[in-house]
Formats: C-alpha cells, structure tokens, sequence
C-alpha cells in the first residue's frame, strides 16, 4: 500500500528543518538552489548529504559536478530562500547575495551561518531526487540563528 503525493506532502511539513542552498559552478556559470534535505552523514571523514530534484535543471546541473558548496542560511535570510527557491534567474539570484568564491572556488555566502565546500564522494538516484554525499573540504562558521521550515513556513527560534 502507498500514500498519494498529498498525503505524503502533509507528512512531511510537519517535520521542522532548516534551510541551505546548495551551489556549485559549471560550464553555464554559478548555480543555486534552495534545499531542505540536508543532513551530516559521518564524523571521520566529515561527511554531508543533501537531495537535488534531478527534474529541475538547477539540480541536475549541480549533480553532474564533483563539487558543491552547502550554505545553511539564517534567521535574517529569508528572501535569499526565497530567491534561490526559482523563479528568477540564475544571475540574478547571485546578483541578489553577497557571496565569494571559498578555497575550492565554489559560491560561498557572506551571511549565511554555516557555508561548508564539499567534494563529491557518492551520487545516488532517488526516485525524482539525487542524493549526493559530500566530504567536507573547508568549512566558513558565523553566530546566529537559522531559518526554519515547518507546516509550509519560516519560523525562528524562540528565545527561553
């Protein structure tokens, strides 16, 4: 028995993540999009993984890479969701964030809480989505709060 793709919608909303764009370079320029399926995978050697939908041309761009650049975005960066959620244009998107090339020359973003380079150790198709596996190269750390996503919103911490 399987559940249609509403109920596995309502599911899954109800799961609080934060919020990252992912972003490498290619051929056609830098590219970006914003994802919630985002996890650390191993300690030793510092592993991540995230989920690209393969159908859209943004995460089939970044899949077909053997980098990528995880930027964890905080509270004060909504819109940079937002805006790397589609919509606009690729140049555009960047032209809208302050970012930098890191140690590896991928987009790293000036405010973003966590920006983590990775090189491409495991690609794995998933249904509409790859899951890409990456060991973590150089990492850029800043203070603040994340962003959240829960029930089709952001939501900030609560301060005790």
């Amino acid at each position: 028995m399987s559940i249609d793709n509403q109920e596995f919608k309502n599911a899954l909303k109800m799961w609080a993540s934060g919020v990252a764009v992912v972003t490498a370079n290619s051929e056609q320029g830098e590219q970006g999009m914003t994802v919630t399926s985002f996890t650390s995978v191993s300690m030793d050697p510092p592993q991540i993984l995230v989920c690209l939908n393969g159908e859209a041309e943004t995460g089939a761009i970044i899949s077909s890479g053997d980098a990528f650049a995880v930027n964890v975005l905080s509270s004060e960066q909504e819109h940079v969701s937002n805006e790397f959620a589609g919509g606009s244009s690729m140049e555009e998107r960047f032209k809208n964030v302050a970012w930098k090339k890191g140690a590896l020359g991928l987009p790293v973003f000036d405010d973003a809480l966590v920006g983590m380079e990775c090189t491409l150790v495991e690609k794995v198709k998933a249904g509409s989505h790859w899951v890409l596996i990456g060991e973590i190269q150089n990492t850029q750390i800043k203070e603040g709060d994340p962003v959240l996503y829960f029930n089709s919103g952001y939501r900030q911490l609560a301060s005790k």
